[in-house]
């Protein structure tokens, strides 16, 4: 068995034909604490300010498999730290071995503190870290909309996005969530991956804020985002300068009747 069949939390259906294309003519904005709850929703008041770092993530050369496996071991380890999780981090620490070095190099180190600070530590640690910290939102559509109104109809985007690729999202859990779309990833395959890795890419200015916001705060978690950047195709100039502009202003305010909304709907404007 391996690491997609033992720590898959749900069941991906993916077809050749995606249940719903309308979405994924649509770009994606500029832009995932527990597995993305709707409880998490409400302590999720937060804001990315922090340095800008010196340099981005490059990009390390990696197949198809082993970018799923990169993306759902990041999905584990960015997810709260229940009983289980030492557990579903052997599973993990299995796998690394397929993967390139510099990859391989950052879920290493990354494992040796979490096995360092034991369950307890890495529970305070995670709180202090994700639950007490604005600028360290793991919630996507936060670094496009802010906590806004727009908010719910971002999530909403997220939710139909990851459908047109064939994965469905429970009610209970928040689509935005980066361990949820990063499942998505882990779990696709073809050119449905192809779309849930170009889908996660785009987001790819609001992942390398959350990167130097760990690394700011000298958290061990900054190498699972590292590795994660690594596994993600180049970061454009555009997408550079979007993350340039996102980085020195702050998340939008709230905005009440506004024609042109900052991220993808179900359905062309003109309808």
């Amino acid at each position: 068995m391996n690491i997609f069949d033992k720590l898959r939390s749900r069941q991906a259906q993916v077809s050749s034909t995606p249940p719903d294309d309308a979405v994924a003519g649509f770009g994606t904005p500029a832009g995932v604490a527990s597995k993305g709850s709707a409880k998490d929703l409400q302590r999720t008041q937060r804001t990315h300010t922090g340095p800008l770092p010196e340099h981005f993530v490059e990009s390390v050369p990696v197949t198809e498999q082993q970018r799923r496996i990169v993306a759902m071991a990041a999905s584990v380890l960015l997810a709260y730290p229940e009983e289980d999780f030492f557990d579903r981090l052997e599973i993990v620490e299995e796998q690394v071995a397929q993967l390139p070095a510099p990859i391989a190099s950052d879920f290493g180190r990354f494992a040796d503190w979490l096995h360092a600070a034991g369950l307890r530590g890495v529970e305070e640690h995670y709180v202090e870290t994700f639950d007490q910290r604005r600028r360290c939102s793991l919630f996507l559509s936060y670094f496009a909309v802010g906590d806004t109104r727009q908010r719910g109809m971002a999530i909403l985007s997220f939710r139909q996005q990851l459908e047109s690729l064939g994965f469905e999202v429970p009610d209970d859990e928040l689509a935005d969530h980066l361990c949820v779309v990063l499942e998505a990833v882990g779990l696709t395959e073809g050119e449905t991956h192809e779309r849930a890795v170009e889908m996660l890419g785009s987001y790819r200015e609001g992942i390398e804020v959350l990167r130097a916001a760990l690394t700011a705060l000298n958290s061990p978690y900054a190498l699972v985002i590292t590795a994660l950047c690594k596994a993600l195709p180049e970061i454009s100039k555009d997408t550079a300068q979007k993350y340039i502009d996102l980085i020195r202003t702050s998340p939008p305010a709230e905005m009440v009747g506004i024609a042109d909304l900052p991220f993808p709907t179900a359905q062309p404007s003109h309808i």
